[in-house]
C-alpha cells in the first residue's frame, strides 16, 4: 500500500488500524468536500501513524479502507506532485553581484577578465574571470565526477531537478528578464518571450514526455532472427560541452543544460563574453537548485572566457559538442573537434525568408512580420530577414509596416520606460549592419524608414543602437541578400508567381527557417514543402520552435544535426543496440556451419535466404527443400565421394 502515499517520507511507516478512523474519516471527508488532495493525504499520513490495532473492528477497517482508496485516487490518478521547494539566490539584482570584480584589471590588455557591460548605456558591470584552458579541463573533471553518481539517477530524480528549476523560474521572472534584459539590450517584453516562455515550454515538455524516448525502445529483430528480441536503449553521454551566444543568456543557458541533465549527463556550458554578467547570476540559481533537488551541485559548470576558453572546451574530452553561433565560428570548431572526434552539433547563421501572398490576411500577418524582423533587435538566428511578398499587396504590406515602425519606441533596456526596441548587444553589431545598408543603397535599394545610426549628439549616442530598418528594391547583386545581417532590417521583394517566391526564399547559402503565409492552407504546404530549410511555420513565425517535441537545426550554411525535440533529446545518448533470446533457451550455430565447415555450408546458407527472403511461396518451399537436402542428401554425397573428388573439390 505504501506506493499509494506519494508525500511519504519514511521507509519505516507502519500502517495500524484504531479507533480514530472514525474521526479521521470524518475530517477526510470535511477535507475532500473542499477540494483539499493535499490536506486529504496528509490527514491519512498523520492519522495511520496513531491508530490502536486492538480497537479496530470491520467498519474501522472499511474506514480507513475507503480513506486509503481516496489518497491513492487524489495521489496517483490526479498525479499530485511533491512539495517543490524556492530557491532564492542570494543578491539577486543586487549592484555588483558577488562573483564580479568591481575593480579594473592591472592592464588594458589583460585577459585574465572580461569587462561587462550594458550595451544601451556602455555603463561598466564589472568583470569577469576570462578561465584559462586548465580552468576548463577542470570544470570537465569536475561535471564527469558528477555525471558518474547523475547517470544512476531515475527518471523521477531528474523530473525533481526540472521541477525545482521551473518554479525557480516561475517565482522570478521579472529578476530573470531585467538580468537578462541588461546584458542584451533587449526589451523587457522581448525577454519574457525569448527567455520565458520558450524555457518554461522545454521543461514542460521533457518532463512530460522526456521519459518515453529515453525509454528502452523495442525493435523488430527481422525476419531471419525471429527468436531474438531486440531494442535501443539510450545510455547517457557522459559530460556534453556547449558553446551558446549572447543573444539571449538565460535561454542560451538552459536550453541545453535541461536536455543534458534529463538524460542523464553533466554539462558544461560556454558563454558568450559578451554575457559572462547575465551568466553567472543564473550560474547561481543553477546550482542551488541541483542541490535543493538533491542532485550533485558540480553537474552543471559555467565558463566564462574568450575563444582559448571554447577551444579548450571543444578539445579537452568533453564527449559532445553542441555550438551555436555564426558560420565561420562553427568552422573552426568542427576542426578542432576532428582532432578527438568529438561529435558536433551545429547550429549557425540563418537568412529566413517569409514569403506572403496576396490572399493572406495582412492585418495579422504584419504584426508578425515586424517582431519575426525586430524582435531582440533582429539579433535572432532565425529571424526573419528576407520578406518576398506578393507584388498585388506589396504596397499595402509596406505602408502597414510603416505605421507600427514609425511609432516603435527606441531606448536603453535598462532605463525603466517602456520600450519597443532596445540595443544591439554585440560591439561593432551596428557599424556592420550599416555597412550593408550602405551597400545596398549604392546598388539601388531604397531606404523605406531607419536605415542610419543614431547621431552623435542623440540621447541614444552613447549606446549600441540601429534603428528598424526596412529596404525594398533589394536584388541578389547585393550583400545583403546572401549576407547574414542579425541586426534590425527588413529586406522587401516582391513576386508574381510561386514559383518564383520558392525560387528567391531558395536562393541562399543559409536554410535554417522559413515562414509561408497565404489564404489557402494547401498552397502554402505546397510553397513550404519546396523550400530548402530545416523548419518551416505556416501562417506563423518560428511556431516550430515553441513545439518543443520538433527538433531544431538547419540545412547548407546554417548546420547540421539538431539539439531540441525528440531528434535533439535523444542525440544527448548513445542508442545502444542490444538483442537477446525471446525463449528461455540460448541459440547456437548449426553444426553445418561450425568450424571446420562441412561440406553442404554454402547450399545451407543459400537455402536459409532463399526460405527467409523470397516473397513467393514457391520460393520458400525450395529454401525449407533446400535445408532438407543438407542434412539428408549432403551427408550422403560426403560418404560416396572418395579420396580423388575430395581433392578435385
Amino acid at each position: 500500500e505504501r506506493a499509494k502515499w506519494p508525500r511519504s517520507r519514511s521507509k519505516s511507516t507502519t500502517y495500524r488500524l484504531g479507533d480514530m478512523a472514525q474521526s479521521l474519516m470524518d475530517t477526510l471527508f470535511t477535507a475532500a468536500s473542499q477540494l483539499d488532495a493535499r490536506r486529504v493525504i496528509r490527514l491519512v499520513e498523520d492519522g495511520v501513524k496513531n491508530l490502536n490495532t486492538s480497537a479496530a473492528g470491520p467498519a474501522q477497517v472499511v474506514a480507513l479502507g475507503l480513506a486509503l482508496l481516496l489518497c491513492a485516487v487524489l495521489g496517483i490518478y490526479l498525479n499530485l506532485p511533491s512539495p517543490v521547494p524556492s530557491i532564492q539566490p542570494d543578491g539577486l539584482m543586487a549592484d555588483k553581484p558577488a562573483v564580479l570584480s568591481s575593480s579594473p584589471p592591472r592592464s588594458a590588455s589583460s585577459k585574465k577578465t572580461i569587462p561587462c557591460r550594458d550595451p544601451g548605456t556602455m555603463e561598466l558591470l564589472g568583470y569577469a574571470p576570462a578561465m584559462t584552458a586548465q580552468q576548463v579541463k577542470e570544470c570537465i573533471a569536475r561535471a564527469r565526477a558528477a555525471h558518474e553518481e547523475w547517470r544512476h539517477s531515475s527518471f523521477a530524480q531528474r523530473r525533481r531537478v526540472l521541477s525545482v528549476l521551473l518554479k525557480y523560474i516561475l517565482e522570478h521572472q521579472e529578476e530573470i528578464c531585467q538580468i537578462s534584459s541588461k546584458d542584451s539590450g533587449k526589451p523587457m517584453v522581448d525577454c519574457a518571450f525569448g527567455e520565458l516562455i520558450v524555457t518554461c515550454e522545454k521543461i514542460r515538455w521533457l518532463m512530460s514526455d522526456g521519459e518515453r524516448w529515453l525509454k528502452p525502445e523495442a525493435r523488430a529483430a527481422g525476419r531471419m532472427m525471429f527468436y531474438k528480441k531486440a531494442r535501443v536503449e539510450y545510455v547517457p553521454l557522459g559530460v556534453v560541452g556547449a558553446i551558446v551566444p549572447f543573444n539571449y543568456p538565460f535561454h542560451n543557458i538552459y536550453n541545453p543544460m535541461v536536455a543534458a541533465l534529463f538524460a542523464g549527463n553533466g554539462i558544461v556550458i560556454k558563454v558568450s563574453e559578451h554575457a559572462s554578467w547575465s551568466a553567472l547570476y543564473y550560474a547561481e540559481g543553477i546550482k542551488r537548485a541541483l542541490d535543493a533537488a538533491g542532485a550533485p551541485p558540480d553537474l552543471v559548470q559555467i565558463v566564462t572566457g574568450y575563444g582559448d576558453a571554447g577551444h579548450a572546451l571543444v578539445t579537452s574530452g568533453v564527449d559532445k559538442v553542441i555550438f551555436v553561433g555564426s558560420t565561420e565560428v562553427g568552422k573552426k570548431v568542427m576542426a578542432s573537434a576532428a582532432d578527438t572526434l568529438t561529435p558536433v552539433v551545429l547550429e549557425l547563421g540563418g537568412k529566413d525568408a517569409f514569403i506572403v501572398c496576396e490572399d493572406a490576411d495582412l492585418k495579422n500577418v504584419v504584426p508578425t512580420a515586424l517582431r519575426g524582423a525586430f524582435q531582440a533587435c533582429g539579433q535572432n538566428c532565425m529571424g526573419a530577414e528576407r520578406f518576398i511578398v506578393h507584388e498585388k499587396v506589396v504596397d499595402r504590406f509596406l505602408d502597414l509596416c510603416m505605421t507600427s515602425v514609425t511609432q516603435m519606441r527606441m531606448g536603453a533596456a535598462s532605463g525603466g520606460d517602456m520600450i519597443d526596441f532596445g540595443s544591439l548587444c554585440l560591439p561593432g553589431l551596428a557599424d556592420k549592419v550599416q555597412g550593408l545598408v550602405d551597400d545596398a543603397v549604392a546598388n539601388g535599394a531604397t531606404v523605406v524608414v531607419g536605415g542610419r545610426t543614431p547621431s552623435e549628439d542623440s540621447e541614444l549616442a552613447s549606446g549600441q543602437f540601429y534603428p528598424p530598418t526596412i529596404l525594398t528594391g533589394v536584388t541578389d547583386s547585393m550583400r545583403i541578400w546572401h549576407e547574414e545581417v542579425f541586426g534590425p532590417v527588413m529586406s522587401v521583394v516582391s513576386f508574381s508567381t510561386d514559383k518564383e517566391a520558392i525560387y528567391l526564399a531558395n536562393d541562399s547559402d543559409f536554410g535554417l527557417g522559413s515562414s509561408v503565409f497565404c489564404g489557402s492552407k494547401a498552397r502554402a504546404r505546397r510553397i513550404a514543402a519546396k523550400l530548402n530549410t530545416g523548419m518551416s511555420s505556416i501562417n506563423d513565425f518560428a511556431s516550430t520552435y515553441m513545439s518543443q517535441s520538433l527538433p531544431f537545426g538547419g540545412v547548407k550554411y546554417s548546420g547540421f544535426d539538431r539539439f531540441a525535440g525528440i531528434e535533439g533529446l535523444r542525440g544527448m545518448c548513445v542508442p545502444k543496440s542490444v538483442a537477446e533470446d525471446r525463449w528461455p533457451f540460448s541459440t547456437a550455430i548449426p553444426p553445418l556451419l561450425q568450424y571446420p565447415v562441412k561440406d553442404a555450408a554454402f547450399d545451407f546458407v543459400t537455402s536459409l535466404v532463399w526460405m527467409f527472403y523470397s516473397e513467393s511461396p514457391i520460393g520458400q518451399i525450395k529454401g525449407l527443400l533446400g535445408l532438407a537436402g543438407c542434412f539428408v542428401f549432403g551427408a550422403r554425397a560426403r560418404v560416396e565421394k572418395g579420396p580423388e573428388s575430395k581433392k578435385n573439390d
